[in-house]
């Protein structure tokens, strides 16, 4: 049996990790264009957590153990919107999953399923309607076979709490969100 390397954690990220994920989104950036962004981008990606933090949950996927210390190996993140409330009927919120990465040399280890898993039951927890996100092509499949479902213009959809088929619970109040 082919070794494995170090066991992958998946846990939510606070301001500590804050330089593994301005790292990790550096080399998102390098291994798409070749080329690593310059030193202010730590400063511009630190703005942008600071702003975004409050509405977006952060996952941190991390190899390693306390012995031999953590490296960041992937990263996922969700926003969250709330829907405009209507007249007797309840506000609902869902989610924007985004900027999914793993490094290549984690690419097959389940890195990027475990971080999924994370979003899709802190989905659950929140009660979301639904997950929405605009895959790659090279990434479609993947979200295809973890249970999304095209929902037009190059966006899937995932409903974390859906009954079973051929039971439409839809508050048509709800869909027009």
């Amino acid at each position: 049996m082919a070794d494995l390397g170090p066991p992958v954690t998946v846990r939510v990220a606070d301001d500590r990790d804050l330089p593994a994920l301005a790292r990790l989104r550096r080399q998102w950036a390098a291994e798409r264009a070749g080329e690593m962004p310059d030193d202010s981008f730590d400063r511009t990606f630190e703005a942008w957590w600071r702003t975004e933090l409050p509405r977006r949950t952060f996952w941190l996927a991390e190899a390693g153990s306390e012995r031999t210390g953590f490296t960041a190996v992937g990263s996922l993140n969700v926003v969250e919107v709330g829907n405009m409330p209507s007249p007797g009927a309840r506000a609902g919120r869902w989610g924007y999953v985004g900027n999914a990465f793993v490094l290549a040399s984690f690419a097959d280890r389940g890195v990027a399923a475990a971080l999924l898993a994370e979003a899709v039951e802190h989905a659950k927890a929140r009660r979301y309607q639904r997950l929405v996100l605009r895959p790659t092509a090279r990434s479609t499949p993947f979200y295809l076979r973890y249970g999304f479902t095209p929902a037009g213009e190059g966006m899937l959809m995932f409903v974390p709490n859906a009954t079973p088929a051929g039971q439409d619970t839809t508050d048509p109040e709800e869909s027009n969100s």
